[in-house]
């Protein structure tokens, strides 16, 4: 019996969630493999917000809430949004999912007609295309390459846009490549959204706090004020607090929007873990010298790996200006030998022989929609990291 619908066959697994459980699965062998596939802080949780989950257990905060979440939840992502980012919102334009991509499935499950475009700049993060595939809509694929900075442009954007056209998506600070779009860039965007009225705008923050280089982090929101009632901010705790197996995501837009959110997510998982939002709670509210101290130690782990990966013959390597990612260009390693005979077609035959042979877990370009890049995550420590410089500069000199 075939199990498997028409819809769900469109799409893949989270490619980069495959090599992160080929990796667990090799290391369970006893094979050391290093795993920066995945998108993960290797801090721990800071204590008082382990300690603020514990206590809401302790005093029975373990029943529903409302889909739309805990009422002192919004309210601490309406003052978050005030204090660091200069927005105005209410509480009743808050959205709250299980993790930032509950978010995106319900604002697309929510919004999309089918043949609706999405357009994405590439590289993008490896579930955008899938997750709009699977609500019916058309993932529109602008290529932006490594002359812009991995960011579209104003030209290309207003190429992409059709009369099909329903939302604009893409991220900032970058998943995969780093790069963070300046005020002045989304202004430029803004202007020609700004003639297709037709258009939201999603735009996924989520590693605004991580800023390794000098490009400041700017919302679209702040760029562009005068297109607030048709843009989605999508944010959550994951990466700035180290939370992400606690799942939580949130969003901001207009009432009439998040109102749609809330309506899908309470048909799906009713609402995200009553004991994760007391935590996310302490985690907004709370002291933030966690989240300055990680980031400084990402960012002195961005320059080894910058400095430590560029030194390798045939990477091409961009300093990342922000989230915990490498992504560089290994096209020079495209079409070798390896020692067993096996030729390196491409940057996936490349991720698996890095594995294979260099025992470094690496995402291919083509989950990100282009090619040949292999992504790299400095999230884990610079010993780990010096030694899967050490390891894949070892592994690309055995290519013939």
């Amino acid at each position: 019996m075939v199990f498997e619908s028409a819809r769900a066959s469109t799409i893949k697994s989270s490619p980069s969630m495959a090599v992160s459980m080929a990796a667990k699965a090799m290391r369970a062998k006893g094979e050391p493999v290093i795993d920066l596939s995945l998108g993960e802080p290797d801090f721990d949780t800071p204590a008082h917000i382990v300690e603020a989950a514990v206590d809401a257990m302790k005093r029975g905060i373990t029943r529903y809430t409302a889909p739309d979440g805990l009422p002192e939840l919004r309210e601490a992502i309406v003052r978050k949004l005030k204090r660091e980012n200069g927005l105005d919102y209410a509480p009743d334009e808050i959205s709250i999912g299980n993790g930032a991509k509950q978010i995106l499935f319900n604002a697309f499950l929510g919004t999309l007609e089918p043949g609706d475009e999405v357009v994405v700049p590439a590289p993008y993060w490896v579930s955008y295309t899938d997750i709009v595939i699977l609500h019916g809509g058309v993932p529109k694929i602008v290529a932006c390459g490594v002359e812009d900075d991995f960011k579209i442009t104003p030209e290309r954007l207003e190429a992409a846009i059709t009369p099909k056209t329903r939302w604009f998506l893409f991220n900032s600070p970058s998943n995969p490549t780093g790069a963070i779009y300046s005020a002045d860039e989304l202004k430029a965007l803004g202007e020609v959204l700004a003639r297709h009225p037709r258009v939201a705008i999603m735009s996924d923050e989520i590693y605004e706090h991580i800023v390794c280089g000098n490009v400041p982090f700017t919302s679209f929101a702040n760029a562009c004020p005068d297109l607030r009632d048709r843009t989605l901010l999508i944010n959550g705790v994951s990466k700035a607090y180290a939370m992400t197996g606690w799942r939580l995501g949130y969003a901001a837009g207009p009432k009439s929007l998040t109102k749609v959110l809330n309506k899908m997510q309470s048909q799906s998982t009713t609402c995200p873990s009553s004991i994760t939002q007391v935590a996310a709670v302490a985690a907004l509210n709370g002291p933030q010298d966690f989240v300055t101290t990680a980031v400084a130690e990402y960012k002195a782990r961005g320059e080894l790996v910058t400095k430590g990966f560029g030194a390798i013959p045939g990477l091409e390597v961009r300093a990342p200006e922000g989230a915990f990612y490498l992504f560089p260009k290994c096209a020079a390693h495209v079409g070798r030998t390896a020692p067993d005979g096996t030729v390196i077609a491409n940057d996936t035959a490349l991720a698996a022989y890095l594995l294979a042979e260099g025992k470094v877990a690496t995402v291919p370009g083509a989950a990100f929609g282009v090619e040949p890049y292999i992504r790299l995550s400095f999230a884990t420590s610079r010993d780990n990291l010096t030694l899967a410089i050490d390891r894949i500069a070892d592994a690309l000199a055995r290519l013939r």
